[in-house]
């Protein structure tokens, strides 16, 4: 069977992608965030997984306002860049892992999920970045499965149906046939807000409580309902559904491998995790 290693978690802020581009990441104000991802590096090149499936938020690229799925999954053989987040470069397209994604998709439904299936997939910042961050030298050398979560247009899932989602695809790649080793991205947040009176909102205590919650109460968040999330966390922060998708993927308990936590990155508390399946 497959073999799940662990959970990655980072903020995807468009902006992260110029910085790369134009080879900012030792400036001061982008050090801090980029040297985060260091040591998370070499224990991807320890455990060299062979595919990460990735939660996260489609930013109108493939579903906008009018036709808005809460879940849906890739089942592509390669996935094109069609966001540059704001200025990095054309990317090479992003491999597949189709038979996994239908594997995936048929264990959703077979537990009640009711999701859309993408046999054609544009991917944007949200999914490029955190691969690019993981592995920034030339092609991403894992296949992928993206697996997009609603959080623009209300109503959202819960923060409870989000973790039982990403348990039941923990369920589904543990059942893989396949000897090969699996990684699980969670991608967005944390605490920020963009717009409106309180652009520019972070919260700092909420936002470390929830990342140590993910390693010994990956529960916690689902005690407040998702109105309550955008008010701890701003309109955006509630993006931190990836991030508890991504915790229930991996099941039992968990060694933290590294943290990072920056303030602020365009307006936003950039926080990145490493958790490895013991």
């Amino acid at each position: 069977m497959a073999r799940i290693i662990g959970g990655l978690t980072t903020s995807h802020v468009p902006a992260i992608g110029a910085a790369i581009a134009k080879g900012l990441q030792q400036e001061p104000y982008w050090k801090p965030f980029f040297d985060g991802f260091l040591p998370v590096r070499k224990w991807l090149d320890d455990v060299k997984p062979d595919v990460a499936v990735v939660f996260y938020n489609d930013h109108g690229l493939n579903f906008f306002l009018d036709k808005m799925p809460t879940f849906a999954v890739g089942a592509a053989p390669e996935y094109r860049n069609a966001d540059e987040g704001w200025g990095i470069p054309t990317l090479p397209p992003f491999k597949g892992a189709p038979e996994l994604s239908w594997h995936i998709i048929e264990h959703l439904v077979d537990r009640e999920f009711d999701i859309t299936t993408c046999q054609e997939m544009l991917v944007d910042h949200a999914f490029t970045l955190p691969l690019k961050l993981f592995w920034p030298d030339g092609e991403c050398p894992v296949r992928t499965v993206p697996i997009c979560i609603n959080t623009v247009q209300f109503p959202l899932p819960s923060a409870k149906r989000c973790l039982a989602l990403g348990r039941a695809v923990g369920e589904a790649l543990a059942c893989w046939d396949s000897d090969e080793k699996i990684v699980v991205i969670g991608t967005g947040g944390l605490s920020h807000q963009l717009d409106g009176e309180r652009a520019g909102f972070i919260n700092k205590p909420f936002d470390l409580k929830f990342m140590d919650s993910l390693i010994a109460d990956p529960a916690w968040a689902t005690q407040y309902s998702i109105h309550e999330l955008v008010e701890k966390t701003g309109t955006q922060g509630v993006e931190l559904l990836m991030w508890l998708a991504t915790r229930g993927a991996v099941p039992g308990a968990v060694r933290k491998v590294h943290t990072n936590y920056h303030i602020p990155i365009s307006n936003t508390a950039a926080g990145m995790m490493a958790m490895e399946a013991i």
